[in-house]
């Protein structure tokens, strides 16, 4: 008889294999029926009355329910070799992706990484990276390395291998995400380095066993990628490719984008370039320049209790950031979002009259700090 948590994990793995259903369905599905295991148990005409379920969609909900088969074949497949499952609900969910509409349900994970850590990093660039392109990615991850970040990439050959390996080098925990499931590595030779990975970091995907690294898996596993991080670095990236779709992505989130420039006329420099001409990237020549527009430059101020009783005409949402910012000290609009519980919107406009009122300065980085 499967335990309590295998049978919740059941329908939580089942729920991702629904046809036709994706990732904001599936928690539209779930908030309204209630649970995972519900969207199984809820009749086609109560799956008809949730907002944006049409007939066809129901209709694939209530004739695939033999998916749960599948699902019970991959809790075999994660017991076997000890892979950690995170759903979109669970405190240990990264709470960037958190943030993000499409973040995956759910996540498969292998080794010791923190993925709510306090920086994190991801670099991503082309398959064919230059001497330079990997020198100055080398550069980049040892001039972070004060900051102890985390660095996100994609496993793929050039700066993404490069990436991973400098962070290992430096004594950096590094995660890989992968565009198919955790029983193989792709690229194959990237096989030593996925073991060092799970010593030192980790491995993650939204794709169970069996899933092969096809095409259209690739621009999925990119959103992980951007969402995982506070800011993506582009080293080294053609006219069109992998990496701008992670850049492309990354602005959409709302998250810090940086290029690294390159010679007039290279194929490997022009996506980079371009990136920077349509401000859709910040120029960086050094780890210091991340740190300085992310706001990591400065040493963290000491927390000081502030004198409530000054700011008398405070809204209630104004006063749950100051009370988060004087707790915590200096800190990005996301974690406010997620410490207060309230929505960001409401949040960014309390942020705003605080501005106003010369009680909260925005340094750089989207980082906030009481004055």
């Amino acid at each position: 008889m499967p335990s309590s948590d295998d049978k919740t994990l059941l329908f939580q793995i089942a729920v991702t294999l629904l046809p036709g259903v994706g990732d904001i369905n599936a928690r539209k599905l779930i908030a309204y029926t209630g649970s995972p295991e519900a969207v199984f148990t809820e009749k086609k005409a109560g799956l008809m009355r949730i907002p944006g379920m049409g007939e066809s969609t129901a209709n694939l909900i209530v004739s695939n329910r033999n998916v749960l088969e599948r699902a019970g074949k991959e809790i075999g497949f994660i017991r076997k070799f000890g892979i950690k499952t995170l759903f979109y609900t669970d405190d240990e969910y990264p709470e960037r992706l958190k943030q993000c509409v499409d973040s995956p349900v759910l996540l498969y994970c292998i080794g010791n990484a923190d993925l709510n850590g306090a920086r994190i990093v991801s670099i991503v660039g082309t398959r064919r990276a230059t001497d330079y392109g990997r020198e100055v990615c080398r550069r980049l991850v040892y001039g972070l390395k004060e900051q102890n970040i985390l660095v996100v990439s994609g496993m793929a050959y050039g700066i993404d291998t490069c990436a991973h390996k400098a962070a290992l080098d430096e004594g950096l925990k590094t995660v890989g995400v992968f565009a198919h499931g955790l029983d193989r590595v792709y690229p194959p030779l990237n096989s030593a380095l996925a073991r060092r990975m799970t010593e030192q970091g980790g491995l993650i995907t939204e794709f169970m066993s069996e899933t092969n690294p096809d095409r259209e898996n690739f621009p999925r596993r990119n959103r992980v990628i951007a969402g995982l991080a506070d800011a993506t670095i582009v080293i080294e990236a053609g006219a069109k490719g992998g990496a701008l779709i992670t850049a492309d992505i990354a602005n959409s989130y709302n998250r810090d984008v940086f290029a690294v420039p390159g010679r007039i006329g290279d194929p490997v420099s022009e996506g980079c370039n371009n990136l920077i001409k349509t401000n859709r990237a910040a120029l960086v020549q050094s780890a210091a320049d991340v740190c300085y527009i992310m706001g990591w430059d400065k040493e963290k101020p000491k927390n000081q209790p502030v004198q409530r009783s000054l700011f008398i005409n405070l809204e209630p949402d104004q006063e749950a950031v100051v009370a988060i910012l004087s707790e915590h000290g200096d800190c990005s609009l996301d974690k406010i979002c997620l410490s207060s519980g309230i929505q960001t919107s409401k949040i960014a406009a309390a942020l705003l009259g605080l501005e106003f009122e010369g009680i909260v300065r925005c340094l750089p980085g989207k980082i906030y700090r009481l004055i």
